[in-house]
């Protein structure tokens, strides 16, 4: 019964959404994950914080973004799916012809059929993802003097812009904690990032039950800037940690990977 309703979770709720490092379909996850375990606590960092040697962007949102053709027919359309706009596109209204819109059209050469997942959080750009494929048929259908209306409606928030975290603790009775993170920044892939914070979710629900000797601490955040200010604002906590799992790409059936720490010791 807890697979099949967080399969129904992950697929009918959390797919959809657009989620990235910031932005609100990023807040909304997190929001869902708290009603189901209402002591999750959410935190949020400002934009523009550095962090390390790193930088907090500015929050990102988009509303629509799509490519239409001569005859108003949207040829690509981030409705259609998430994973059709680059990630951090900056805003664009305006026509242009089809040698300028190819050269804004990203493909996998590996997979012909695939949507490439593609962001660029620190360099502002524009384009769309498609597959190989699908490019191909564009290059045959259309002219090379028609032109296509390109539209992106995003904005970036750097004074009130801000990056969200969630965590869960179970308490044990002991100090010694092992530590259990996830990402919660890819859209509409269901391996990658989306396995790891429902199996988080299953594993909350079935620990949360028992009476454990080591505490459990789950993060939940965006990957790679997220875990870096994790780790910035919680150095004390996390020299309680004497084991850690990240839970990533784990709906597949590829083997577990292993990683010592800095002085090659484990405890485990």
């Amino acid at each position: 019964m807890m697979i099949k309703k967080y399969f129904e979770l992950g697929s009918k709720i959390l797919f959809p959404l657009n989620r990235s490092i910031t932005g609100t379909d990023t807040v909304k996850t997190l929001k869902i994950f708290k009603k189901i375990h209402p002591n999750l606590k959410i935190k949020f960092f400002k934009s523009g914080t550095k962090v390390f040697d790193w930088i907090i962007p500015p929050e990102w949102n988009v509303k629509d973004a799509y490519v239409a053709d001569n005859k108003g027919i949207k040829i690509i359309d981030l409705k259609n799916n998430n994973l059709h706009l680059i990630g951090y596109s900056a805003p664009v209204n305006k026509t242009i012809n089809k040698k300028e819109l190819l050269k804004k059209l990203f493909v996998s050469k590996k997979y012909k059929d695939a949507i490439p997942y593609i962001t660029s959080y620190y360099k502002k750009i524009w384009g769309f993802c498609i597959s190989s494929n699908y490019k191909n048929e564009i290059k045959k259908k259309y002219q090379n003097k028609d032109k296509f209306k390109v539209l992106i409606k995003s904005e970036y928030k750097r004074k009130k812009g801000k990056l969200p975290i969630a965590e869960y603790v179970i308490p044990g009775k002991s100090k010694q904690e092992i530590l259990i993170s996830t990402y919660i920044c890819h859209p509409s892939m269901a391996n990658n990032e989306l396995s790891g914070p429902l199996l988080s979710l299953m594993l909350i629900e079935y620990f949360k039950k028992y009476k454990l000797k080591k505490t459990l601490r789950f993060v939940f955040a965006p990957e790679t800037i997220g875990s870096i200010v994790y780790i910035k604002k919680n150095k004390k906590k996390l020299k309680n940690v004497i084991g850690a799992y990240n839970l990533t790409c784990v709906g597949d059936e590829r083997a577990y990977s292993f990683m010592y720490s800095k002085n090659k010791k484990c405890s485990v």
